[in-house]
């Protein structure tokens, strides 16, 4: 976290995104100054809380890709939510509190795959052991009992009496042995993956008592396992799978097994409360413009019950109490209708910070087309790839394709970068449908290519028709 500064923040994000550069840098000094809450001195550290953003913009200019990429960058749990899916409190719909719960559970799932992956050799080892345990059965395994509750509900083996070793025992003990070793080299070499077998896996339903009527379910609704824990034998049910397959299941079993979930727990919790990152979109449309009756009443509700969050409080899960003081929230919106001072005065004060996207024009379509990491033309180019089709791009096309898109926004609802996906869809129809049919390997895309799928002739007939 040292070496990301400000300006390598800003530098990563523009492989990504065209343009914006205010928005990164609001972005990335909010990041960079949680890293620097952390040196300071006891008695300051709870005193700093984050300066919360508000990114105006139209849809499709990077409002969300922003905040994506930089949590990403800086591996924080991050989570998206619509500020329209929540109601005031006592109406059916979700709650507030629920973002601050997905948040922790999206951070516990963050810490475990980490956790996993540290355990990952020895869980293969473990999974290619029973796998080769299936294939060729050891000695059998004396049952053990389990839980608790095998003492009650398995009757007692029976007892066999003792029998001398016979000799030919010994001699099938040996074969066993030397047929288990020669699968094991097998198993490593990759000569068995297209092996079908049976193996045990856990049953995942879930059982959840139900809930009275009226109450939330985000906060309400619990599974037997989180009070009974391993009181209850873990269901399991037999699959039939490839030995591929089977290995990637067991692994993920073994995995878990080897890992400590209460530390997990406990690093969850501890990551969302000092790095989550809430990203909050479609805010203005629970901003009333200006009028105090009807449904502006019902969305000043919905702003009280943000407040208290953003403002920092405690809340209930089922991993514990949550506090919110040290969470960030990034809030996003068209603004097309609200502003920001229609917003009740508390929560203004809550978002301090607040940046203007631009709407993106021509030359961003290029960039966006050609420049960014994984650009829109090279995600095509892989795809059609796959059919052994070369796809070449000319670079007249390209600026063709880009003022198609920008016109097309200009004219109608303005979509941003996601009107290039509408476009590039349409240009390719026919060589995606027949691709798997053509000879040549490669395939140039010119100018007189993209006015002949467009039908546009010298009056410029209007786009719109031929798009959507």
């Amino acid at each position: 976290m040292k070496e990301l500064t400000p300006k390598k923040i800003v530098t990563e994000l523009n492989r990504y995104i065209i343009g914006q550069e205010a928005a990164k840098k609001a972005v990335a000094v909010a990041i960079r100054n949680r890293y620097r809450r952390s040196l300071l001195p006891a008695d300051l550290i709870d005193e700093f809380t984050p300066k919360n953003i508000i990114l105006i913009g139209p849809t499709g200019v990077g409002k969300t890709e922003i905040a994506r990429r930089m949590a990403k960058l800086v591996k924080a749990p991050f989570i998206k939510v619509e500020a329209t899916k929540f109601t005031e409190v006592g109406y059916v719909g979700r709650d507030v509190e629920s973002m601050v719960r997905d948040l922790v559970n999206t951070s516990i799932r963050n810490v475990q795959q980490e956790k996993m992956k540290e355990v990952y050799a020895e869980a293969e080892k473990n999974a290619n052991k029973i796998i080769l345990d299936i294939l060729v059965p050891s000695k059998k395994i004396k049952e053990t009992l389990k839980t608790p509750f095998d003492i009650f509900m398995k009757p007692a083996p029976p007892t066999v009496p003792s029998q001398p070793e016979l000799e030919g025992d010994a001699e099938k003990e040996k074969t066993k042995k030397e047929k288990r070793e020669a699968l094991s080299k097998e198993l490593e070499t990759g000569l068995l993956e297209d092996t079908v077998i049976e193996i045990e896996v856990d049953d995942d339903g879930s059982k959840t008592i139900g809930i009275m009527q009226g109450m939330n379910s985000d906060s309400m609704s619990f599974n037997m396992n989180d009070i009974l824990g391993d009181f209850l034998p873990q269901k399991k049910k037999k699959k039939n799978v490839k030995i591929s397959e089977a290995r990637k299941i067991l692994i993920n079993q073994e995995a878990q097994k080897l890992i400590d979930m209460d530390q997990v727990n406990e690093l969850g919790v501890k990551e969302a409360e000092q790095n989550g990152i809430i990203f909050i979109d479609e805010i203005d449309k629970i901003i009333g413009n200006g009028n105090n009756h009807g449904p502006d009443v019902s969305r000043e509700g919905v702003q009280r019950d943000i407040l208290p969050i953003v403002e920092g409080s405690t809340v209930n899960t089922k991993y514990g109490p949550i506090k919110t003081d040290f969470i960030l929230f990034i809030g996003a919106g068209a603004f097309h209708v609200s502003k920001i001072s229609d917003m009740i005065p508390e929560l203004q004060g809550r978002f301090p910070i607040s940046v203007h996207l631009d709407s993106l024009t021509e030359e961003d379509f290029i960039q966006i087309l050609t420049h960014t990491e994984n650009s829109v033309i090279k995600q095509y180019q892989e795809l059609i790839r796959t059919e052994d089709v070369n796809l070449i791009f000319a670079e007249d096309a390209v600026k063709y394709i880009a003022k198609i898109a920008y016109l097309q926004n200009e004219e109608d609802e303005n979509i941003g970068a996601r009107r290039l996906h509408t476009v590039m869809e349409k240009l390719l129809e026919e060589i995606s449908f027949y691709a798997s049919d053509y000879e040549q390997d490669d395939f140039t895309i010119d100018m007189n290519y993209v006015e002949r799928v467009f039908n546009i002739s010298e009056k410029r007939d209007n786009y719109q028709k031929y798009l959507l």
